[in-house]
Formats: structure tokens, C-alpha cells, sequence
């Protein structure tokens, strides 16, 4: 059995289903898939700008890293020029302590060398002293003056 179509409820349907359509995109699957399509939009943005972001924070962290070496390298520079100059000062210290000993050893030096000859000439003069009264007194009488005064001289 066949039954016929039923034209003017076919047509009913059918230009119901495109009103219908044509509210439904009008009030919902135009603005539905406009807000699908911002929101993909602005997630492409905020992916565009992250990526930046990540880029501009890593050209920092790099260009931070460099100033940092030279900071390093600066204040290794600035140490070692300050302990070599410290050892300069340290060393030149040390030698002029050193020529000081010298010097003071060589005043204290010529300061002996000259008690020295001087405790020697005066043992000189009391040995000759001494042999002159001890002759005297062996002798029993006064040596002669002129040559004990020659002698002392």
C-alpha cells in the first residue's frame, strides 16, 4: 500500500523548518558561533602573547645572566688587582723593614766596633798604667818620667 505524500503539510514543514532555522541562527547559532569564534580568537591572542611574554622574559633572563658574568668578572678583576696591591704594599713593607734592621744592626754595628776600640785602648792605657806602678813597685823607686809620660802618650 502506498500512501501519497501529503504535499501542503510537507510544504508546511519545510517552510517551518526554515523560519525556524532562520530564528534560531539569527538568536542563537550566529551569536553561539560568533563567541566560539572570539573566544578562539582571543585564545590565539593570549597564546600570541604568551609566547612573547615567555620570549621577552627569556631575552631578560639572558641578558641578565650577561650582566651578572660581568659583574662577576669585574668584581674578580677588582679583587685581584686589589690583593696584588696588597702583596705590592705587603712586600714593599717588608723590605723596608728589612733595610730599616739593616741599617739599625749596621748603627749598632759601628756603635760596638767603636766601644770596642775604645775599651781596648782604654785597657791598652790601664795595662801600661798597671806595668808602669808594677815595675814601680818591683823596682822599689819611681821609673823614669819622661819615658812613662812618652809611653802614655
Amino acid at each position: 500500500m502506498h500512501i501519497p505524500p501529503n504535499w501542503g503539510t510537507f510544504f508546511a514543514l519545510i517552510v517551518s523548518f526554515l523560519v525556524f532555522w532562520f530564528i534560531f541562527s539569527r538568536l542563537f547559532f550566529r551569536p553561539f558561533l560568533n563567541l566560539l569564534s572570539e573566544r578562539e580568537r582571543r585564545f590565539k591572542d593570549l597564546n600570541d602573547r604568551t609566547e612573547l611574554l615567555i620570549k621577552q622574559a627569556r631575552e631578560a633572563e639572558a641578558e641578565r645572566e650577561s650582566r651578572l658574568a660581568e659583574v662577576r668578572k669585574g668584581a674578580i678583576a677588582r679583587r685581584e688587582a686589589e690583593r696584588r696591591k696588597a702583596e705590592a704594599e705587603a712586600t714593599e713593607m717588608m723590605e723596608r723593614a728589612k733595610a730599616e734592621a739593616r741599617e739599625a744592626l749596621e748603627r749598632v754595628r759601628v756603635k760596638i766596633e767603636a766601644e770596642l776600640k775604645a775599651a781596648e785602648r782604654e785597657l791598652e792605657q790601664m795595662g801600661h798604667s798597671l806595668a808602669s806602678e808594677l815595675a814601680e813597685r818591683v823596682l822599689g823607686r819611681p821609673l823614669n818620667s819622661g819615658a812613662a809620660t812618652g809611653k802614655n802618650n
